[in-house]
């Protein structure tokens, strides 16, 4: 059994009015999620340690996060919040540089207008990421994948992983621009993709594993094995889905690829990218 990495999770003290996009749709995770409700799990679909992303955008969730992986040593990354438009950028980058565990960034882009990626303050924030190493995770729905394009061509040097594989409409069966923004984002080699958010596209009620080939056909097309990670998006991936089930859905997917691309996909990828 190759080693495992869940690239892709979440941990929350549960708060109604900060996590407000936790709606009455998805009451069953309106409670806090700690490491220890996530350690078993882990375990017993072998993984040996998970990055934790942040949920919710301010500095504070940055620390809670940084706080729980210094206690919990199965938390092998943090990607934080830092306000990437703030002049002072550079002086909070610094701050946080003496974190080991921390290895990027990430803002809820999905969340805002079309065109924030193009924010001149936005951009000088990714700029200042290089300095530090630091890499910077791209969350976005499908119509945003333009945006997300011009940004990782403009920035060769910088590290982006997207997440969610940018959330096309896996419910409705729409491929086909999704599927363009795809090829096109995947030609930059700084660009990774986590295979990670899939079954809350889905419907989630009604999903089968066939429903994602056709977009996991796509991703590993145009990524390739070498730029592909597993994330499991826990615990949001309770509202249509169980750990084991999202974990089972990707073991059928590469159940015939070679065991050195399986490591890849589960392990080296992200060991590789978020340096762990």
């Amino acid at each position: 059994m190759s080693k495992r990495i869940d690239s892709h999770q979440h941990f929350w003290k549960f708060d109604p009015v900060r996590d407000s996009w936790i709606d009455e749709t998805m009451q069953n995770i309106q409670r806090d999620f700690l490491p220890e409700d996530l350690e078993p799990l882990l375990k017993e679909n072998q993984f040996e340690g998970c990055v934790a992303v942040q949920a919710s955008q301010s500095e504070e969730e940055t620390h809670f996060l940084l706080d729980l992986a210094s206690k919990n040593d199965f938390i092998k990354g943090v990607v934080g919040w830092i306000d990437l438009r703030n002049e002072n950028i550079e002086e909070r980058l610094q701050f946080f540089s003496d974190q080991k565990k921390l290895k990027g960034f990430r803002h809820v882009v999905q969340g805002e207008a079309d065109d924030f990626m193009f924010g001149e303050a936005f951009r000088i924030g990714i700029t200042a990421l290089k300095a530090f190493n630091y890499t910077y995770d791209i969350l976005i729905f499908e119509r945003q994948l333009p945006a997300a394009i011009s940004l990782v061509k403009d920035f060769p040097n910088q590290k982006f992983v997207i997440d969610h594989i940018a959330k096309p409409d896996i419910k409705s069966e729409t491929i086909f621009s999704w599927k363009s923004g795809i090829e096109e984002i995947a030609k930059y080699d700084n660009v990774w993709c986590k295979i990670s958010g899939m079954v809350t596209e889905a419907d989630w009620k009604n999903w089968k594993p066939e429903d994602f080939k056709p977009y996991l056909d796509v991703i590993f097309e145009n990524f390739s094995v070498d730029r592909l990670m597993y994330g499991s998006d826990w615990p949001v991936l309770n509202v249509a889905s169980d750990y084991d089930e999202v974990v089972k859905t990707l073991e059928d997917y590469i159940s015939k690829f070679s065991v050195e691309d399986q490591n890849k996909i589960w392990f080296e990828n992200a060991n590789e990218f978020y340096k762990l």
